[in-house]
């Protein structure tokens, strides 16, 4: 009888070589990834160095639009912007995460149900979930703030320069919260209960065992939850359109919104440049955070 450590081995080989089969599904996903994201993105960066308006005749220009692009005041307001955007909402959607999942491991009641409610945000689409907030934030909280004479909040932060922001910061980390908690979730559960029963014994602390046992344990699940949190919110866009359209002004006009209205209002090579800058920011990103956070992780 086969037994089940055989039948999960590496694949087969013959002489060295892989089965035919292993082919079969690996060139069809080659071929698909080629076709839909490396050649258009060879193309657009190739249109990045010409004056393409994204249709009839172009000429070459060197580096034209990247230089331009290190002095145009939309261009670093949209980074700034998006950049700081990511930093704060990343912060507030980890550590609410967090906290909810440290509650709903602990042994309370109605655990299971609430955390079905808690996910019921990650499956609904940005641009509703925007909609509705929309309304909240132009409507149902000026009318509270009103009938309580809270001055600040009688007019919609929605068009305040220095508060629409939050409302974007808000609406993010509320539908992104459940996908973190579900990771924090799982590490938690990961984590061996001997470990906390032998640390009680030791007269340790609820805060010293979280300090001492759940956070190292948990590191990976901070690392991933960060990285991925950052990336998203890099590319924010349908969550803005909803909420403010990028506005008042271009206050809160996110990378990705200003990239988009180029592609659509015929200035294609100049937003490539930016889409181009814009992808090796996010990959620098990416890597400092990994290096910054390795060997963190602490493995049972």
């Amino acid at each position: 009888m086969t037994s089940t450590a055989s039948r999960t081995r590496a694949p087969r080989r013959r002489h060295g070589k892989l089965e035919p089969l292993y082919y079969v599904f690996l060139i069809p996903a080659l071929v698909l990834f080629t076709g839909f994201v490396v050649v258009p993105a060879v193309i657009g960066i190739f249109y990045s160095f010409t004056d393409y308006l994204g249709y009839g005749a172009w000429s070459f220009l060197g580096l034209k639009n990247y230089t331009t692009l290190f002095t145009d005041p939309n261009i670093l307001q949209s980074y700034g912007f998006t950049l700081g955007f990511a930093v704060v909402t990343v912060i507030i959607a980890q550590v609410i995460a967090l906290a909810l999942a440290v509650a709903l491991t602990r042994r309370i009641r109605f655990a299971a149900p609430l955390r079905s409610i808690f996910v019921i945000p990650m499956v609904i689409s940005g641009i509703v979930v925007a909609y509705v907030f929309s309304f909240l934030f132009s409507n149902t909280l000026p009318a509270l703030a009103t009938s309580v004479g809270f001055g600040p909040l009688e007019q919609s932060i929605l068009g305040n320069p220095d508060l629409a922001w939050l409302s974007i910061v808000i609406v993010s980390a509320w539908q992104t919260i459940p996908g973190a908690l579900l990771v924090y979730t799982a590490g938690l559960t990961s984590i061996p209960g001997d470990l906390y029963e032998a640390s009680a014994l030791d007269g340790a602390s609820s805060w010293k065992q979280f300090r001492s046992i759940t956070m190292p344990l948990i590191a990976g699940f901070i690392v991933i939850n960060t990285v991925l949190g950052v990336k998203g919110y890099l590319g924010a866009y349908d969550v803005i359109v909803g909420l403010t359209g990028g506005g008042p002004g271009t206050s809160t006009s996110s990378v990705a919104m200003t990239i988009f209205s180029g592609f659509t209002g015929g200035d294609y090579a100049y937003q490539m440049a930016n889409a181009t800058i814009f992808f090796i920011v996010t990959i620098l990103i990416s890597v400092i955070q990994l290096i910054a956070t390795r060997g963190r992780a602490v493995r049972l």
